[in-house]
């Protein structure tokens, strides 16, 4: 009995260990060294200074792994409409600064999002579209008043490959008729840059150093793409919170403040979990009316806003308290909160 009981103590009360999951700016060696040096877990998108756009093209979707993953955007489509997801691994290793650093050996998961490459196909696709109507523009003007010399020609190209972010696949030519004294104009999109670009869309490196015995490449996928979850609790601090700016007198007050605040985020967050499982229990998502009179999915905001306008008028004598003309959205709201506001106990 001792002997199981302390083996059973050990699970529970063994040391957990600490995951971070971050954007490409996580990834440097110094922090990628002081992370494993520590025994803490991460897991980051590789940029193209660790993991080049030849290694990316690279990949095939053959020899990965398809996921079981669907996006909280595709939770309401049907099959055929959501965004696929494949995985494959390799390793690498990272070689410090100074030649006495150590190697850092890591794992790097390879994914590809069929929604990614879509995206990136329509956005490439706009924005070659977007140049050529320029370039057929100043075509059009060469020789006037605006574009009168070669080199506002070429000025207005280095402008239109800049603005439409085209530079990499524009090649052009200029010049000066001798008979005419206008300036020419040759110009074309280099193929093969633009197919080299187009075998990298969809895919993405995650690099890590979770053990692949206990984290295996779709575990790490579904690890990074939690970080959303945390990511909107930061976007309701910066917004309903509207947490900004403060200046205080010492680090006991900054401190304290923060814990209110975080205080109202954990209020503002079980506002949300409640009356979203509250609808589940019913097998619903939605709440009617909830936004701009629209069904919608409820967030802490969204309740917040409609239950802002509810009135209470405190009991008087054997009057109890009473809730003025309240909206059948905000009754909706209260049942599922299961609160009841005219309870001042």
């Amino acid at each position: 009995q001792v002997i199981g009981a302390m083996q059973g103590l050990q699970k529970l009360a063994g040391p957990q260990r600490m995951l971070m999951i971050g954007d490409s700016k996580l990834i440097s060696y110094a922090n990628l060294a002081a992370m494993t040096a520590a025994g803490v877990g991460f897991i980051a998108p590789a940029s193209k200074q660790y993991v080049s756009a030849a290694t990316l093209a690279g990949q095939e979707i053959a020899t990965a792994t398809r996921v079981d993953y669907v996006a909280a955007r595709d939770e309401g489509k049907p099959a055929g409409r959501r965004g696929v997801w494949h995985v494959r691994e390799d390793d690498m290793t990272l070689a410090g600064p100074r030649k006495k650093d150590p190697v850092l050996a890591l794992r790097q998961v390879f994914v590809h999002s069929s929604a990614r490459a879509q995206a990136a196909e329509a956005a490439r696709a706009k924005k070659l579209e977007r140049a050529r109507d320029d370039l057929a523009r100043l075509e059009r003007g060469l020789g006037s008043r605006h574009y009168p010399t070669e080199q506002a020609v070429a000025d207005r190209i280095t402008a239109i490959g800049r603005a439409r972010r085209v530079s990499a696949y524009l090649t052009a030519e200029t010049g000066t008729d001798p008979g005419t004294g206008k300036p020419t104009l040759a110009w074309r999109f280099d193929q093969q840059v633009v197919d080299a670009e187009a075998a990298t869309d969809g895919w993405y490196a995650l690099l890590t150093n979770l053990p692949p015995e206990t984290t295996g490449a779709e575990q790490v996928l579904r690890h990074y793409k939690g970080q959303e979850a945390v990511e909107r609790r930061y976007q309701a601090f910066k917004g309903p919170l509207a947490v900004t700016s403060l200046y205080l007198k010492n680090n006991r007050r900054i401190a304290a403040l923060i814990t209110v605040i975080c205080l109202a985020l954990l209020i503002f967050c079980l506002i949300e979990r409640q009356v979203r499982q509250a609808l589940a229990a019913c097998g619903q998502t939605k709440v009617d009316g909830l936004y701009a009179g629209r069904p919608a999915v409820p967030t802490g905001k969204l309740v917040l806003d409609a239950l802002a306008g509810i009135r209470l008028i405190p009991g008087t004598g054997q009057s109890p308290p009473t809730i003025p003309q309240p909206t059948d959205l905000q009754l909706h709201l209260l049942d599922l909160l299961d609160i009841d506001p005219r309870d001042i106990r």
